[in-house]
């Protein structure tokens, strides 16, 4: 039956012949097979040269369009203490609603009339200002009236020159005068002893000649000396000329120091008063820094700083708020190799986490449950994780709107659309690991023609 034995049967039985050969022998199952091989592989032949799409993906979150409309913490400038709260968190706030209250903690600002007393310590200031101002303008007209003293006193000392050089001159005039009347009386003296001699004169008319020779010669020596006390008077005029000057150039000196000396006071004093000012400007915008505002509309997420009486530095982040009007995006990263292949204004395929999509990336036209979207920056540079960082908008001009319960956030997966090649090239592209083919959009393209 086992047709072992090389020995041939001489009656083999027909297996054909039985219910079962029938069965068995007889079933053509393995001619469809074949059939279904060979249009299984017709069928790949042609999805092989089918096009297909060349993307790139990426992972990120969900964001916001603009940095202002992102979450954000509000921080304080200046150190203090938490006394009270005036929201919870989920709470909704309005651009300047008081959030928390806070105290000072350091000792120069505890004083609660600090303003008030600033602002007193301004007016005195002010106060000495004018008085400085007063003394400025006393000095000045005490330098004036000086000036006109000076002028006067030298006018009268110039008159008193004139004065000593006149009287030189009608001292001058007399002495010729005294010299010619000695002429006279020498000659009258000698006529007179002549005649004396002869006896045409008498001993008495010799002597009165003689006597008024001697006034004679007497006045002439006090001529001479009234001549000289009048050229002493000259200069005695010009020393005290000399004296005018340098007393009252002294005094003018010592009143423009006076004066100088009460300016720098004054401009000292109004260094200080805008110094005052300035403080006084700091502290009140300081005590208006006691409350912590709201920066814009939004939502009290957390609260970072919780404890009442807590202590906290300057700038140390106290609540979390996130903006209530804002403008929804994708952050997704792409590695580098990818980087050129991306450029601003490209189409992109959004899934976001919690919507449920069915994603073929090389036939986009086939996928559901994306969103569409357009690159509107990509970053320069590299990202801690080692990627490049690309934003997106939404493109709700050419598809659908995004979600409304989407929140920042969120997880999204990102494909952007490449060129189109085909199938067998694609697979070959991955095995060798490839990149995918750069191209560049018709508008650049065309730009670049023109």
């Amino acid at each position: 039956m086992l047709n072992i034995s090389k020995v041939e049967m001489e009656n083999r039985p027909d297996l054909k012949n039985y219910k079962s050969g029938k069965k068995i022998l007889n079933r053509t199952h393995f001619q469809y097979f074949n059939r279904f091989l060979i249009g299984f592989a017709v069928v790949l032949v042609v999805v092989l040269f089918l096009p297909w799409t060349q993307s790139v993906t990426g992972s990120g979150a969900v964001t916001t369009l603009t940095p202002g409309q992102r979450p954000q913490t509000i921080q304080s400038p200046i150190p203090g203490r938490l006394e009270k709260w005036f929201v919870r968190e989920g709470d909704r706030v309005r651009k300047g609603d008081t959030i928390l209250q806070i105290s000072e903690v350091k000792s120069e600002y505890f004083d609660p009339l600090l303003v008030e007393r600033t602002g007193n310590q301004i007016d005195a200031k002010s106060n000495s200002v004018n008085v400085y101002g007063q003394k400025i303008q006393a000095l000045s007209q005490q330098t004036g009236a000086l000036s006109s003293e000076r002028q006067l006193k030298l006018s009268q000392a110039s008159n008193k020159i004139i004065q000593a050089e006149l009287k030189v001159i009608s001292d001058s005039i007399d002495l010729e005068a005294a010299k010619t009347n000695l002429k006279i009386a020498e000659t009258q003296v000698r006529r007179t002893e002549t005649l004396l001699k002869e006896g045409l004169k008498s001993v008495t008319d010799a002597e009165e000649k003689r006597l008024k020779l001697q006034e004679t010669q007497a006045k002439l020596i006090s001529q001479e000396q009234k001549l000289l006390q009048s050229r002493n008077e000259i200069l005695n005029a010009q020393i005290e000329i000399s004296r005018i000057g340098q007393e009252y150039a002294e005094k003018i000196a010592k009143t423009q120091s006076d004066r100088y000396s009460a300016e720098s006071a004054q401009l000292d004093v109004e260094a200080q008063v805008s110094k005052l000012e300035s403080d006084r400007s700091n502290y009140k915008i300081r005590s208006g820094m006691l409350f912590v505002t709201a920066p814009q509309d939004g939502f009290i997420n957390q609260a970072i700083k919780s404890g009442i009486g807590e202590t906290f530095k300057e700038g140390e982040a106290l609540v979390n708020i996130m903006p209530s009007n804002y403008d929804l995006a994708v952050q997704t990263y792409v590695d580098p190799l990818d980087l050129p292949l991306l450029y601003v204004g490209e189409k992109v395929r959004v899934q976001f986490d919690g919507w449920p999509a069915i994603v073929f990336s090389g036939w986009p036209n086939a996928s559901y449950g994306t969103y569409g979207a357009r690159i509107v920056a990509v970053e320069t540079f590299i990202s801690s994780n080692g990627k490049f960082r690309v934003l997106l908008a939404p493109d709700d001009e050419e598809d659908y709107v995004w979600p409304d319960a989407l929140r920042p956030g969120s997880g999204a997966y990102t494909i952007a659309l490449l060129d189109d090649v085909p199938v067998w090239y694609e697979l070959w592209r991955q095995l060798n690991g490839f990149p995918p083919d750069y191209y560049q959009p018709k508008k650049n393209s065309d730009e670049k023609k023109k």
